[in-house]
C-alpha cells in the first residue's frame, strides 16, 4: 500500500461486505468460529467471546512494529445480514508485499464467499499499490479461493503449508478482480 499505515475501509463486492474490523463483532465472529472442525486448517481452537474481544483488540491496535501494517476486515453475508468469516492482511515491504489470509466458517462454506471475498481482497490490495500477495494454504484444503483471487502455488512449504504467490504488475488488469487498476 502506498500508505503503508492508511486503514482500508469497507469493500462492497456483488454479495458481500467486507467491513474494518472490530472488538464489537467479537460476539457475533465468536458463534462463525465455534466449529472446532474449521480449526483443523487455521490452528487453534474456539476461543470464548472475551478472549476473541481480546484478539481483536490487539488486532485493531496494529502491528507494534512501524514497518509492518495488519489490516482486517469481516465478511458480512449482505442476503442474511450475518458475519460469515474474515479476510486480513500484513503489509510489509514499504507496502510491496502483502500476506493474505482468509477464514469462512464452516456454516457458509461451499458457497463461493472465500473466493468472492479473496478476490475483493487481492483487488483492493493491487489498487493500493502492493506488487506481490502472498498466502499460506495447508495442503489437504482446496485453494480455490487463493486461486480465485489470481495466486499460483509454489514449491515452497512453510509450517506444513504451500505458499501461494500472486505478483501484481503496474498497469496491468484484470478485469475479474474487482478494484485492481
Amino acid at each position: 500500500m502506498t500508505e503503508q499505515t492508511a486503514v482500508p475501509g469497507a469493500v462492497r463486492t456483488e454479495r458481500l461486505d467486507l467491513v474494518p474490523l472490530s472488538v464489537a463483532h467479537a460476539g457475533e465472529m465468536t458463534e462463525v468460529l465455534a466449529d472446532p472442525a474449521l480449526h483443523a486448517f487455521i490452528g487453534g481452537a474456539p476461543l470464548s467471546p472475551s478472549e476473541l474481544r481480546a484478539r481483536y483488540g490487539r488486532l485493531t491496535a496494529g502491528s507494534p512494529d512501524p514497518a509492518v501494517a495488519w489490516h482486517n476486515w469481516v465478511v458480512r453475508l449482505r442476503a442474511e445480514d450475518r458475519l460469515t468469516g474474515t479476510v486480513q492482511a500484513t503489509v510489509t515491504d514499504g507496502g510491496r508485499v502483502a500476506e493474505v489470509a482468509w477464514v469462512v466458517g464452516t456454516a457458509w462454506q461451499g458457497r463461493g464467499i472465500a473466493r468472492e471475498a479473496a478476490r475483493a481482497l487481492v483487488g483492493l490490495l493491487a489498487a493500493r499499490g502492493v506488487r506481490t500477495v502472498v498466502a499460506h494454504v495447508h495442503p489437504d484444503h482446496t485453494a480455490s479461493a487463493a486461486r480465485a483471487a489470481g495466486l499460483a502455488p509454489t514449491d515452497r512449504v512453510e509450517d506444513g503449508e504451500i505458499r501461494w504467490e500472486r505478483r501484481l504488475d503496474q498497469g496491468v488488469s484484470d478485469p475479474d478482480t474487482p478494484g485492481t487498476p
